[in-house]
């Protein structure tokens, strides 16, 4: 059995193409846990990941840095 999904204040990227329609949806669980929910944008009803404060907060960081930068041949 799944857990259920608490509220979510979902934010799509403002750089996202057709207003958000390809893209995923990411905002912080409003439980005070601190967890962000994230989701795709084009079916919301399928699986939600949920991410601690402490594991978002680093995968953020690595964004910023280019971590995760795409190399081209």
């Amino acid at each position: 059995m799944s857990e259920s999904m608490p509220n979510v204040a979902w934010h799509v990227s403002t750089r996202s193409p057709d207003n958000g329609g390809n893209c995923v949806e990411a905002g912080p669980v409003l439980d005070g846990s601190g967890r962000v929910a994230v989701r795709d944008s084009k079916d919301r009803a399928a699986a939600t990941l949920v991410y601690s404060a402490d594991r978002w907060t680093a995968f953020v960081a690595g964004v910023k840095n280019g971590a995760f930068a795409r190399t081209h041949p």
